[in-house]
């Protein structure tokens, strides 16, 4: 079983993110600008929570994986504990789908200001150089911005039928906790892996667009 303060941690990141956005947005900016950090440094660092949180998402449910192949092959011990660990693979898998969600929302929200600001600041200036020059890189911002996005929220989606599949997994394992059990798991194998691997495949395809976007973005 995996300790309390592990399974704690990423809730209490959800609760922060989440009183974060519910109130004054120009607040937290004007609070982590007098710390140095403008709406560009924070969608740079939003990002690469992201790409953090997928890189971990792809892990665990790879982990679930490896724990129903192991199951395939249980001979005999105790299953509840299997069971159990199971379980404990697919809340990992659950509780990070859900981080990520919060990822991509605070990337949106955070890209979304920065770009509504960008735009303002444009029009302030008098040298038409510099304004074409910014408008450029604005518009190259945005074009790369949008690919990831469609990247990120693509791999999130995928998410959902695999966390169902586990689901049904660990529900039938608890009330069957017997041989028929591991062989009808068992039966259902090919299923389960070829998902895991598409989705273990596009989400090391939005860390490479999340690289990318990194790489381009000064921040």
């Amino acid at each position: 079983m995996r300790t309390t303060i592990v399974r704690i941690l990423p809730i209490l990141f959800l609760v922060v993110v989440g009183l974060l956005w519910s109130g004054c947005r120009s607040t937290y900016y004007s609070m982590w600008e007098t710390l140095g950090k403008e709406k560009r440094h924070l969608l740079r660092d939003e990002v690469e929570n992201a790409r953090e949180d997928q890189a971990k998402a792809s892990e665990e449910f790879k982990d679930a994986l490896t724990r129903i192949k192991e199951l395939t092959g249980f001979q005999g011990g105790e299953l509840e504990n299997v069971y159990l660990q199971l379980k404990d693979d697919y809340e990992d898998c659950e509780l990070r789908a859900s981080i990520i969600d919060e990822r991509i929302d605070s990337v949106e929200q955070i890209a979304a200001d920065l770009f509504v600001e960008w735009e303002a600041e444009i029009g302030q200036m008098t040298n038409a150089t510099f304004r074409s020059n910014s408008r450029q890189s604005l518009t190259r911002t945005r074009e790369r911005y949008n690919q990831l996005h469609r990247a990120m929220v693509q791999v999130r989606s995928q998410m959902d039928p695999v966390l169902s599949r586990l689901n049904d997994y660990v529900l039938y394992l608890k009330h069957n906790l017997n041989a028929q059990a591991v062989g009808a798991l068992g039966s259902e194998m090919g299923r389960i892996e070829a998902d895991v691997d598409v989705l273990v495949r596009d989400i090391e395809r939005s860390i490479e667009a999340a690289d990318t976007f990194l790489k381009t973005f000064e921040a």
